[in-house]
Parts: structure tokens; C-alpha cells; sequence
């Protein structure tokens, strides 16, 4: 009761910001970004597209990749309306593809492009039960696969730049609280939903997808502490917020669960305000493998802080992203054993 009645009147944390906290308060103080480049995943709209104003704002060079290139370039266009000196690229990337991934990471480095920020915020609820041209059920393939493998495909890139300029890199992953919401094996689950529709829920799957990304993040900066990389990673959840990510199913249920959660819900450059807050700010500078809410380190759920189902995720998705797995065997069958 006592968090909700802060959440409300936005009282601020020991960072001195709170739920009230705006995109562009957040960052007021944090260095120049005219050095700094930073790949945003989901910029078109929402949430993602507001990080993406707010950073070239401070000076940031941005990569924009997506799926729609007109909703990108329309994005891009926006931003160098309001700020003229911007350098934005815009690059072709289907997350729910691996394939893709590769690709876009191919043509990045032949750009010869320094990599300084990684923010994994594109996010999909499939409300209907659909699977990626790789097989993987496709909330999960977006939310959460193809950044696994993007990530990992940038993290030489990201290590270097930080090599070389002594800035540490930050990688963002972006969550939600949802991820609570999920409970059981689930690497099991998804093994399942990605081969039949009989068992689909599609919150469940939309919660699994973050708590993926939570763990994610955990694993990873333990990864990362271990080869002593200049590169931290930190999870957000930015808040409620109604973005397109609802866009698949719009209507009066839709639109009156939203009006009984409005005084919760954050306009979008409050939304906005964790992920740039954890990306930029100096306080951050050293810290990793935490969770972020209203600007401030928060509790993930009790499955998101185990050490064990993050290493066993993670050994799950290494499977799933191999480039062989499929000419080979199956790469869902890992999903059948328990040790993993």
C-alpha cells in the first residue's frame, strides 16, 4: 500500500527521481553524448521512440533498427525536425528472425560503427499463437531471443569500443513487472507453446518473455564480470503505459481495463525516464545485473533472482540461436531435459 500511495503522488528514491520523473529531467546532468553511439530497438513509437528523442537531444549518435523502414525513417525524421544536428541511422532488423539479426550485425560492422549503448526495448504480445520462421513461439522469439542473440553478436563490438575510449559500455534490457506474473518450468513452457497452440495463453507467454529478460540480464553480468569487460547490463521496467504494444487488440475491453488503471498509468516521457536514467546517468556508471523501476533499483520476483534457472536459460537460448541447430536436430528437444 505504502509503494502504490508513493507510485502515486511520485515521490522520489535515493536516485532523486521517482514515477513522476520525465525522459528528459532524468538525463539533465549527464554527460555530453556527442562521443556516445546507441542502438535502440522498438524507436518507431511509444516508449522507444521517446528514449530515442531524448538521447539525440544530448548528442547521441542513433541506430535505429526495425522491421518497418518507413515507420523508422518517419521516427528518424521527427527527431531531425526537432533537432537538426542529429545522426541517426536507420538499419533493417526482424528480431522475430534470426537470421535477420545476423544480418543487421554484419552490416553494422562494416560500417565500422563504435558501439558505446545497447538498448533491447522492442517488445510484442502476440495475442494469438504464431511461430518464427525459426520455430520459436514468436512472443518470446521478439521479446526476448532475438536480443539474446543481438546482444551477444555486440558484445565484442561493445568491449572494444569501451577498450578504446574508456567509456564502459551499457547494455538496457527492458522488462516489466509481468514477469512476476509467471511461475513453473519455464523452459518446458516454451518448448511447448513453440510446438503447439493447445497449451498458448498469451499473457503467460508475454510474462515468460520478460522474466527471460530479467534473467537475461542477471546471467550475463555475471558473464561479464567473469572476463572483466569495461560493459554493464541492467534491466528496467519502465512503468504502465498505453503504447502500440496493445495495438493487436483494441476495443471496449481493452480500453476500459485501461481507464480503471489510468491513475497508474504514466504518460510516455515518464515511461521513458528508467531506461534513459540506467543508459546515461553517472551514479550507474559501475553498476550491473540490477533491476530498475521508477528510476530506482527495485525487487525482480523470486524466479527472476535464481542464479540456476538464469544459467539454465541461458544455456537454452545458446541452443536455440545456433546457426546449426536446426540441419542437426531439433533445438527444441533441449527443452526436454530437466539438468540443463
Amino acid at each position: 500500500m505504502l509503494e502504490t500511495l508513493k507510485y502515486l503522488i511520485g515521490s522520489t528514491g535515493v536516485s532523486g527521481f521517482g514515477s513522476k520523473s520525465t525522459a528528459e529531467e532524468v538525463t539533465e546532468t549527464c554527460p555530453d553524448l556527442r562521443s556516445i553511439t546507441a542502438i535502440i530497438t522498438g524507436a518507431t513509437s511509444g516508449i522507444g521512440a521517446e528514449t530515442a528523442r531524448v538521447l539525440a537531444k544530448r548528442g547521441a549518435r542513433l541506430v535505429l533498427p526495425a522491421r518497418n523502414l518507413k515507420a523508422a525513417e518517419e521516427a528518424k525524421a521527427r527527431i531531425v525536425s526537432e533537432f537538426p544536428e542529429s545522426e541517426i541511422i536507420v538499419m533493417a532488423l526482424d528480431l522475430s528472425s534470426l537470421t535477420s539479426v545476423r544480418n543487421f550485425v554484419s552490416e553494422l560492422e562494416s560500417l565500422n560503427l563504435p558501439v558505446n549503448i545497447l538498448i533491447n526495448n522492442a517488445g510484442k504480445f502476440a495475442h494469438e499463437h504464431a511461430i518464427s520462421e525459426d520455430g520459436i513461439e514468436m512472443t518470446f522469439a521478439t521479446n526476448y531471443l532475438g536480443h539474446f542473440l543481438l546482444t551477444k553478436l555486440l558484445l565484442n563490438t561493445m568491449m572494444k569500443t569501451a577498450k578504446q575510449t574508456g567509456v564502459p559500455g551499457r547494455i538496457v534490457n527492458v522488462s516489466s513487472s509481468i514477469h512476476g506474473w509467471f511461475s513453473g518450468d519455464m523452459i518446458r513452457y516454451i518448448g511447448q507453446i513453440s510446438r503447439s497452440k493447445s497449451q498458448y495463453d498469451a499473457t503467460r507467454a508475454y510474462a515468460l518473455s520478460k522474466l527471460a529478460n530479467v534473467l537475461h540480464t542477471k546471467e550475463l553480468a555475471q558473464r561479464l564480470k567473469q572476463v572483466d569487460a569495461n560493459v554493464t547490463v541492467n534491466c528496467v521496467h519502465p512503468g504502465i503505459v498505453r503504447t502500440r504494444l496493445t495495438r493487436e487488440r483494441e476495443g471496449l475491453i481493452t480500453d476500459l481495463v485501461f481507464f480503471l488503471a489510468s491513475k497508474l498509468l504514466k504518460t510516455i516521457p515518464q515511461a521513458a525516464a528508467t531506461t534513459c536514467y540506467v543508459a546515461t546517468h553517472p551514479r550507474l556508471l559501475n553498476i550491473s545485473g540490477k533491476y530498475f523501476a521508477d528510476c530506482n533499483e527495485a525487487w525482480t520476483s523470486k524466479l527472476g533472482s535464481n542464479s540456476n534457472e538464469a544459467a539454465k536459460l541461458w544455456a537454452a537460448s545458446e541452443i536455440m540461436v545456433s546457426k546449426h541447430a536446426k540441419a542437426v536436430f531439433d533445438p527444441l528437444s533441449a527443452f526436454d531435459y530437466h539438468h540443463m
